[in-house]
């Protein structure tokens, strides 16, 4: 019977897909039909990316996916399955290392989203079963359930509102933790259900839902819900986003809400919203994935260099098979190409430190570490809320001072999205001020042209327009019957244009004053009660550019009232109606107010049956809903009549234009993204200093492009012309042309929607994408699309820890002997060198904060990830493989002294080895600490504490015989060392020779500062600046 109700109601619709059947409370439509439970996703929320079974693999598969640790996992395979000069220790060790801790990071994170996870889904909720209120787990909520909401409480699930505490069955809602939008919107039961406000009335109801499977987009939803009777007579009533309350949405100023359960779990539009998202990798991780590809050229160059020349070296027969290193029978065997292509790995191995794999673990640690000082940062501490910045994750952090575009909206980011009434007119009249008591209108004021006024009864017509047409709703408790108090009202909408309307048409004498029972209430001038019947709201959209109401009134007349911007209301009124308000739309437009054209018609009762019945069959239609109420609402707002227009202010919000200035000279490109007409966003872009006074404008809207018959035409004229007029101003290279930004004029480009349309979807013979590339040219010089990038991270190369292993080669033959021991190549990474640049990474603060944001250009001095760019990269590498050589010559001229000791013992190759390591540690270390400018108890710990570890630890490691090992190559051999004056001498000089670079870097740019410095020059107390001879103010 429920299938025939059905098909009777829908009979002649097209045959639908991609819908779902929802039983409200879980109960069958009818006794005698059978009910078979539909299955469909639980209601948990999972956020997590591992669980207890897949994290080893999944983790282990995404950790191998970084070319560094793919390469020390085949290096150590190599080291295992091949004979190689090294353990596999020195490249397993460090690799487990990396590996699990990076995994415990990554564990930790996750156990945070799960933790998150368990306290949604274990949160409790009230389900309506058997007329009785039970208390369930989140997580337990089944699609079909009736759900109890009560105030301030979010939604467990996407539910569909059945009734509310209000009599006509609204309720108010804030979606801030799915759109940002802090404002009240209001929702609505269907007119059939609203009474059922109680536990019996609600469980007894039986009805079914039919709609749309789940999609993401926060604002459709398409639907209708079949109501039972006892006569099993389905009454259908459309469903649609009104309707609709989103998961992790607040209810609002509403004691109580009931609602039945659409979609649930992973299906809600919330979760599908983040769902499917691809891994991201910073910006700081591709470059140092694509210098690892680099160093690993390097190695293999260094790996091919030494096998070919240990060939070469072997062709003497006496090098190849000396008397003291006899091969065996197996080696002289061997296949010399094998025996090659070991030889080229067992110098990979050798040299495979290159490429320093703890520089992840520095990498992971930062972003780990740093998500707590943004944690801990007062600055982001919000104490209206009482909470501070929130890290769901960590794997994006440094890409915060890397922002390339900053496209902001005006309205709410800019402005306050506080609005207020400032003027109206009425058939050309203009009205500002308040109202007379005489007669509820003021005259026009100020010395203009006209000081006569619009027809009373015009005047009456435009005030109940704004009081009709709107989707304000009166806060609970606040009407009364009969005369009410206006200061007794307090209006909620989800737009404050349309409150800003009502308390203006209140300030002339006429007063909304609720809905009660689908009438709209009005108090006119003479405190009397006018009720309107709300048949129709044909809600504003995006596209439309306009919203209308259709009532009907107290004598029967029916009228549609209308409102939207004069681009949508215009071509749909009498073309004499026009002239008289375009020029106080224009006008007050100019001066950056938010214009609303109002307008009307009256509806005969034949049009208004043949209208009804439109909008109910578009309405109920599950397929393509939007477009066939789109055509309705097309047809019904025509041939109306233009009554007048209102103009209202948006403040802009404090310190926004300086903030715009300074995001401006930092190098960052602002774009501005507004609906509201072109000359209210040309005001507002200079109030907030997007544009200056001295700034060109490069127009590409639509009154620019209808000068010429043929519109692409036009288009690809005024392109050419201002990338022309760009390119002779501008230097190409980018890094010149933020320096340009200051010195050259400065220029601002202002386009409109359908311009840019016209861009991207252009029929030109050359296609849109020549369009698109002169559109880009000309954005990026443009002063009001700037870019700018900062990456604070940096990290010393490992070039000069390996460099004298493979100098070692040329003295000892080419036969793969390692110039360090075992111990110290393992913990070269992992423990003498990776806290002190970690916490640099941290700490560092090269300029201080007050310096910083009384400039903004100094970020376009690291602007563009400067600091990770082929210029610096270089100039590591070459440092590295200056320190290197002096490392080892350095030693290698030491030792040409037969014997540096007393007793005239002669040193070893483990000594050697160890002498230069020293000097390696001691360096590398010294170098940050010349680099650190921010000095604290941490950095003093980690640095000096680092090479105090390896002080000791070269001491115990040498000072022991340990049982496990084979050969004790380093017994003593520290201590012995250090007995030395020549070594002494050695290493002091070597470290100073090293870091001269460094320190003469220093002090020539500590010179050029202090010569450029202007002793005049006083840092500014605020962002605001402008450019003079004499420096900056």
């Amino acid at each position: 019977m429920f299938r025939r109700s059905f098909n009777r109601f829908c009979a002649g619709e097209e045959k639908r897909v991609g819908t779902r059947t929802v039983f409200v409370g879980n109960h069958p439509v009818s006794e005698t039909e059978a009910y078979i439970a539909q299955k469909f996703c639980d209601n948990r929320i999972i956020s997590s990316k591992y669980t207890l079974w897949n994290f080893l693999p999944k983790n282990l598969f995404e950790q191998f996916r970084r070319i560094a640790n793919f390469y020390f996992l085949i290096i150590f395979l190599i080291q295992v399955t091949v004979d190689t000069p090294t353990s596999p220790i020195t490249s397993g060790l460090p690799l487990f290392f990396v590996i699990t801790v990076t995994a415990i990071k990554q564990g930790y994170e996750d156990w945070l989203r799960h933790r998150a996870d368990n306290e949604v889904n274990k949160s409790t909720v009230y389900i309506i079963e058997n007329a009785k209120r039970v208390k369930k787990e989140s997580e337990k909520i089944k699609v079909g359930d009736i759900v109890e909401v009560q105030a301030d409480e979010t939604f467990p699930c996407d539910l569909i509102l059945l009734s509310s505490c209000t009599v006509d069955g609204t309720c108010y809602v804030t979606t801030a933790s799915l759109d940002g939008e802090s404002n009240c919107k209001t929702h609505y039961a269907v007119r059939d259900t609203i009474e059922l406000r109680t536990v019996e009335s609600i469980d007894n109801l039986r009805a079914a839902i039919e709609c749309e499977q789940p999609q993401s987009d926060l604002y459709k939803f398409v639907g209708r819900i079949n109501i039972y009777s006892n006569s099993l007579e389905a009454v259908a009533r459309s469903l649609g986003p009104e309707n609709l309350l989103l998961k992790g949405a607040t209810l609002k100023n509403t004691k109580k809400i009931y609602g039945v359960a659409v979609y649930t779990g992973m299906e809600t539009k919330m979760a599908l919203n983040y769902q499917g998202k691809s891994q991201k990798r910073s910006a700081v991780e591709k470059s140092i994935n694509a210098f690892l590809i680099v160093y690993l050229f390097i190695l293999l160059t260094k790996a091919a260099i030494c096998t070919t020349l240990k060939y070469v070296w072997q062709s003497t027969p006496y090098n190849d098979e000396p008397w003291y290193n006899q091969k065996t029978q197996k080696e002289r065997e061997t296949w010399k190409v094998l025996k090659m292509f070991t030889d080229f790995l067992s110098f990979m191995v050798l040299f495979n430190f290159i490429i320093p794999v703890s520089m992840y673990v520095t990498v992971e640690m930062q972003k780990f570490l740093g998500s707590f000082f943004i944690s801990w940062d007062n600055d982001f501490y919000d104490e209206e809320i009482n909470e501070g910045a929130l890290v769901n994750t960590s794997d994006l952090n440094e890409e915060l001072g890397q922002v390339d575009y900053v496209f902001t909206d005006k309205t709410g980011t800019l402005t306050e999205n506080s609005m207020e009434f400032i003027e109206c007119c009425i058939d050309g009249h203009k009205y500002k001020g308040v109202a007379q008591e005489t007669d509820g209108l003021s005259q026009t004021d100020g010395p203009l042209p006209y000081l006569d006024r619009a027809d009373k009864n015009r005047e009456e017509l435009f005030l109940r327009a704004l009081c009709l047409c709107h989707t304000v709703e009166v806060k609970p408790n606040d009407t009364v019957d009969g005369v009410t108090e206006s200061s007794e009202l307090t209006y909620m909408s989800s737009s404050p244009d349309e409150i800003a309307l009502v308390k203006g048409a209140k300030k002339y004498g006429f007063t909304f004053v609720g809905v009660q029972n689908g009438y709209m209430r009005v108090e006119n001038q003479r405190k009397e009660i006018e009720e309107y019947e709300l048949l129709h709201t044909l809600n504003f959209d995006s596209v439309r550019r306009r919203m209308s109401v259709i009532v009907k009134t107290q004598s029967g007349d029916i009228l549609l009232f209308c409102k939207g911007a004069d681009s949508a209301v215009f071509p749909r009124v009498q073309n004499h109606e026009i002239d008289l308000i375009k020029v106080h739309v224009e006008h007050n437009a100019m001066e950056g107010y938010r214009t609303l054209c109002i307008a009307f018609k009256e509806i005969a009762p034949d049009d208004y049956e043949r209208v009804n019945r439109q909008l109910i069959e578009a309405k109920m239609a599950l397929q393509d809903r939007e477009e066939k109420m789109e055509k309705v609402f097309d047809e019904i707002e025509t041939d109306m009549h233009l009554i007048g227009a209102t103009a209202v202010e948006d403040k802009l919000q404090d310190q926004a234009a300086e903030t715009i200035e300074a995001l401006h000279a930092a190098g960052l490109k602002v774009w501005v993204l507004t609906g509201d007409k072109m000359e209210t966003a040309k005001s507002t872009c200079y109030a907030c200093r997007l544009f200056q006074t001295n700034t060109e404008l490069l127009e590409l809207t639509t009154k620019t492009i209808e000068e010429s018959e043929r519109k692409e035409d036009r288009l690809h004229e005024l392109l050419t012309e201002y990338r022309k007029k760009l390119l002779r101003e501008f230097p190409k290279s980018t890094r010149s042309l933020k320096k340009a930004w200051t010195e050259h004029q400065e220029y601002g480009l202002i386009i409109d929607g359908s311009t840019l349309s016209l861009i991207l979807n252009s029929s030109q013979d050359s296609g849109s994408n020549n369009y698109r590339s002169i559109f880009l040219q000309i954005c990026m010089k443009c002063t009001a699309v700037l870019c700018c990038r900062m990456a604070p991270l940096q990290k010393a190369q490992n070039l000069c820890f390996i460099l004298p292993q493979f100098l070692y080669q040329f003295f000892c033959g080419f036969s793969q002997q390692p110039l360090y021991d075992a111990a110290y190549l393992t913990m070269y990474n992992i423990c003498f060198t990776s806290l002190p640049i970690l916490a640099y990474s941290l700490l560092e603060q090269h300029i201080n904060i007050d310096t910083l944001t009384s400039d903004p250009r100094l970020y376009m001095k690291i602007s563009g990830n400067a600091m990770l760019q082929l210029g610096p990269f270089l100039y590591w590498t070459f440092l590295a493989a200056f320190e290197g050589t002096v490392f080892f010559f350095g030693t290698y001229f030491l030792f040409q002294t037969t014997s540096l000791d007393e007793n005239g013992k002669v040193y070893g190759n483990w000594t050697f080895g160890t002498i230069i390591f020293t000097i390696l540690v001691f360096t590398v270390t010294l170098k940050l600490a010349l680099d650190t400018r921010f000095w604290t108890w941490i950095n003093h710990l980690v640095i000096w504490g680092s090479l105090a570890f390896y002080v000791f630890f070269s001491f115990f490691w040498g000072g022991i015989i340990w049982p496990f090992l084979k050969q004790q190559r380093m017994y003593f051999i520290f201590a012995q060392m250090l007995s030395s004056v020549s070594i002494w001498l050695t290493i002091i000089l070597l470290i100073f020779v090293s870091l001269s670079p460094e320190m003469l870097r220093i002090v020539l740019r500590s010179v050029r500062r202090r010569s450029t410095r202007n002793p005049n020059l006083e840092l500014p107390m605020l962002l605001s600046y402008k450019h003079i001879d004499s420096g900056y103010r």
